[in-house]
């Protein structure tokens, strides 16, 4: 666009006074994308470098995300290899819980057993005593 048609867009439409067949706008033959154009040209250099800009930062992106999936891996490999040992760890405590149950357990048992032998003894003496009274009685 002229620089004499750019100029023309601002003259003025009229002046105050009795009304009389106000002037329009001038006729821009080139349209806006002629006017825009020089603008457009400048910032070329600015869009290829954000363009650049943001290849970077996608190539950047996802090379972190392919070291943070290396990582999560070798991560989740370190764990599946040391689950053996703690599944191991964690029978090992069972077993001697289990161990140590099943002696207090037996300790019970033997003392219970203890106590009805002792019955049992009792027992018998009483018996024994008790039919060694009625055999004296009944004997001639």
């Amino acid at each position: 666009m002229a620089r004499s048609d750019f100029l023309e867009r601002f003259r003025p439409l009229g002046a105050p006074g009795a009304a009389t067949v106000a002037p329009g706008r001038a006729v821009d033959t080139l349209g806006p994308e002629a006017e825009l154009a020089p603008v457009f040209a400048a910032l070329a250099d600015q869009v290829a470098a954000c363009d650049a800009l943001v290849a970077r930062a996608t190539a950047d992106a996802e090379q972190a995300i392919a070291a943070a999936r290396t990582q999560a891996s070798a991560t989740v490999a370190r764990a599946r290899m040391d689950v053996g040992a703690e599944q191991a760890r964690a029978a090992e405590a069972v077993r001697r819980e289990a161990g140590r149950a099943d002696a207090d357990l037996l300790r019970a048992a033997d003392a219970q057993a203890a106590a009805v032998r002792r019955d049992t003894d009792d027992v018998t003496a009483t018996v024994q005593a008790v039919i060694g009274q009625l055999l004296a009685e009944l004997a001639p």
